[in-house]
């Protein structure tokens, strides 16, 4: 046996994947600390110490953790983020971090015009209206000649601005780094912030967590009225409060979320607004996301032991 891997994505950590049989193939116990939701800081403080892989879900990994995994080689991701991972003391104790990079890109990007879709016909009301025995018809909105924002454009932005684009949208997108060979067919051009948010009916989220919340109050005071706010990013990119007010004086029509604080959330009297969507962080949780995921995270952790005496 050449050492012991952790296993901790909810999708795995249950019932387990097909790719997990090359980690074991190679030697290493695969095992799951806590299969089916997040471990705590307590078992992680418990089992990391005897691991030299760690295929790690959405969980804080902080350097109080990674101070006591001394035999630690290696953190692979089963997604592209890294904000819960204290990087820096994973790189002072020499621990490898790697993700499955564009993985669940699709999915996520998928998941972002359902939400539009689904919030601009106002789909969860009518159908909750309808299961309560109350015939409730919304008026809604279609989607075709209107304008579309999305900030990032990385792999799920361009993802979602082509799938916007050939639903008969304009196409708003700003990027920190713009890059200028992407240039898809049809009304697509890179903008500023600042113009993006004047122009768009819809605003959808796909870039890193900022320091502060990138959607706050002075930006929804510039947002075009009545427009659509969706992430599928990060929690910390919105600020709540302030679009729960933008939400009840008529500055957002609607409200989409895939992404909280901690999982699963507190009940929040915002979530329950009739103009909110949630989803249990599922953009990436597809067969085929779950699929390309799972292998990239195993091929990664496989390369980098596999490279290390």
């Amino acid at each position: 046996m050449t050492g012991r891997i952790a296993v901790t994505p909810r999708a795995l950590s249950r019932g387990g994947h097909l790719a997990l049989a090359a980690l074991e193939t190679a030697g290493y116990e695969v095992f799951f600390p806590a299969p089916g939701r997040q471990p705590t800081l307590e078992e992680q403080l418990r089992f990391l110490p005897s691991c030299v892989g760690y295929l790690a879900g959405v969980e804080p990994i902080s350097r109080e953790v990674l101070s006591t995994a001394r035999v630690l080689k290696v953190i692979s991701r089963n997604g592209v983020g890294t904000d819960a991972i204290d990087l820096d003391a994973a790189a002072e104790f020499g621990i490898a971090v790697e993700t499955a990079a564009g993985a669940n890109a699709q999915g996520v990007a998928e998941l972002a015009v359902t939400l539009m879709l689904a919030g601009l016909r106002h789909i969860p009301a009518q159908d909750a209206a309808l299961k309560a025995g109350r015939w409730q018809r919304l008026e809604g909105r279609e989607v075709a000649g209107r304008t579309l924002g999305v900030i990032g454009c990385g792999q799920i932005g361009r993802r979602v601005a082509r799938l916007g684009l050939g639903l008969g949208l304009s196409v708003r997108a700003f990027d920190a780094v713009p890059d200028p060979s992407f240039a898809p067919a049809g009304d697509f051009s890179f903008t500023s912030l600042e113009d993006l948010l004047a122009q768009a009916d819809v605003v959808t989220l796909h870039c890193p967590p900022t320091a502060h919340p990138l959607i706050d109050k002075q930006a929804l005071t510039t947002m075009k009225p009545g427009a659509y706010l969706i992430n599928t990013a990060r929690s910390a990119l919105v600020d709540d409060e302030a679009v729960g007010q933008a939400l009840d004086n008529g500055t957002l029509v609607g409200y989409a979320t895939d992404v909280f604080d901690r999982e699963p959330p507190d009940p929040r009297e915002f979530h329950q607004h009739p103009r909110v969507i949630t989803t249990p962080h599922i953009g990436g949780y597809t067969k085929e996301s779950v699929e390309r995921a799972t292998r990239a995270a195993v091929e990664n952790l496989l390369r980098v032991l596999s490279a290390r005496p």
